[in-house]
């Protein structure tokens, strides 16, 4: 439930100039207008990132995860510690769903990848919408970045 898997050799340059620990806990609180872990703690540790803290739902929690995964030199998130409240209310009431990601491929536009997901290319917007700490520009994609695929009714 906790580890994702990431393209090492793709997301943004941030690792290597210092503390990487801190660069991409700065990177996530940048990323949100308000705070999106309480009591955030990151480390870093051979291209495995650690997340702990408290997420205020489930998918501040899953764009905590993105943010993370999307650095060059990043090759899996563990994030057994990064809990939403929406996961401690529920602990013992349901399932809580894995997100789904999808990494983007040579050639993808947020078009085709809402019309082989949902059979709907003008659902891109929804994807849009559910990653907007990660994908800053819809014109700006590139393969190896990992996005969350919402769950759209």
């Amino acid at each position: 439930m906790g580890l994702f898997s990431f393209m090492k050799d793709a997301g943004k340059k941030i690792l290597g100039k210092g503390n990487d620990d801190e660069a991409i806990k700065n990177e996530i609180e940048s990323s949100f207008e308000s705070e999106p872990v309480q009591g955030l703690v990151v480390t870093v540790d051979n291209g495995v990132v650690t997340l702990a803290g408290v997420t205020a739902d489930d998918a501040t929690r899953e764009k905590v995860i993105l943010i993370a995964g999307n650095v060059e030199g990043v090759e899996s998130v563990n994030a057994d510690q990064l809990v939403s409240n929406e996961m401690i209310e529920a602990s013992n009431e349901r399932d809580v769903p894995e997100p789904t990601f999808y990494t983007i491929q040579k050639g993808d536009t947020l078009w085709g990848i809402a019309q082989e997901h949902y059979g709907d290319g003008n659902k891109h917007h929804d994807i849009v919408a559910a990653n907007l700490e990660v994908i800053k520009d819809a014109d700006k994609i590139y393969p190896g970045q990992t996005i969350r695929l919402p769950e759209i009714a």
